[in-house]
């Protein structure tokens, strides 16, 4: 492919030129030119005008053409001709956030549920340009979704989980949040979050642990409560560098993620597809026909 490969961003700017040529055929074709002073002006008035080399009455079509010619021109830039160009950068956030969700039956069977699901898709909404991920645990833990930018998806995702989410009994909070552990270092995120939604069953000398090599990571564990925190969300929420909230704290946790987030960026070792619009430098080329506008008359 040539590397002046061209395309139009906005082509139906080209619809104006045929309308262009209609209007511009019609004022060619006028007896008078462009002004048509004869029947503007009273009689008297054009002959003074014309005796004090005020009018042009020559039957030029210059200045015609070149108000056609800047039009046309005007046209063109604004369709957005672009050159292709595979040498600039792409970048990618290296914070990212894993929301880790208890779906044991304790979790998923109390009336509070559907506000712990509110709470999550809040948190999603505040990521920015962060990417997240959900992980899911009762008895065992599954990825149900990896790191993406596409938060609409994730967002979904999260409003679909139940008690049929994960099939194995139970509650393991330490192996959800070891699998958050392995899918940050893999995602090569280096200050990221943690968030874990739990009612706090399982909690205890494993999850600290797994707490601590999160925080070693560099990112934070931070827990949501599905009821009034016990002491072991403080314990752990010290342990990971992070905090604690209740439902009831909606606001204060968006606003939490969205003031704490951190943007260190780092360049793809991929090309971004750039494409360059050309059209403003046509736009400094349709100046030049209007430059016969203002040319001086010789007497």
């Amino acid at each position: 492919m040539s590397d002046l490969a061209l395309t139009l961003l906005r082509p139906w700017w080209l619809l104006g030129l045929p309308v262009l040529i209609g209007v511009g055929w019609w004022m060619y074709t006028r007896r008078g030119g462009l002004g048509d002073w004869q029947k503007a002006t009273d009689p008297a008035l054009l002959r003074a005008m014309m005796a004090l080399d005020r009018v042009d009455n020559s039957a030029s079509r210059a200045p015609l053409l070149a108000m056609l010619s800047a039009v046309g021109v005007t046209l063109l830039a604004l369709s957005g001709p672009a050159v292709e160009r595979r040498d600039a950068l792409s970048f990618r956030n290296l914070d990212g956030v894993l929301f880790v969700v208890d779906t044991s039956a304790s979790v998923t069977e109390n009336a509070r549920w559907p506000q712990m699901l509110t709470m999550g898709r809040f948190g999603i909404a505040a990521l920015g340009t962060r990417p997240g991920g959900l992980i899911v645990f009762g008895g065992d833990a599954y990825v149900a979704s990896d790191m993406t930018l596409d938060h609409l998806q994730l967002g979904q995702t999260l409003s679909l989980l139940d008690a049929q989410t994960v099939p194995d009994p139970g509650s393991r909070p330490e192996r959800g949040l070891a699998m958050a552990l392995d899918v940050l270092r893999e995602a090569d995120v280096i200050a990221g979050d943690v968030v874990l939604l739990t009612d706090g069953a399982g909690l205890g000398s494993e999850t600290l642990q797994v707490a601590a090599q999160i925080a070693a990571q560099g990112a934070r564990l931070s827990l949501v409560s599905l009821d009034a925190p016990s002491p072991a969300f403080a314990t752990h929420a010290t342990a990971g560098k992070g905090t604690v909230f209740t439902l009831a704290e909606t606001d204060a946790f968006s606003a939490w993620m969205a003031e704490s987030a951190r943007t260190r960026l780092e360049a793809q070792n991929f090309p971004l597809l750039f494409w360059k619009d050309m059209g403003r430098y046509l736009l400094v080329l349709a100046l030049l026909p209007l430059l016969l506008l203002f040319r001086r008359q010789v007497a």
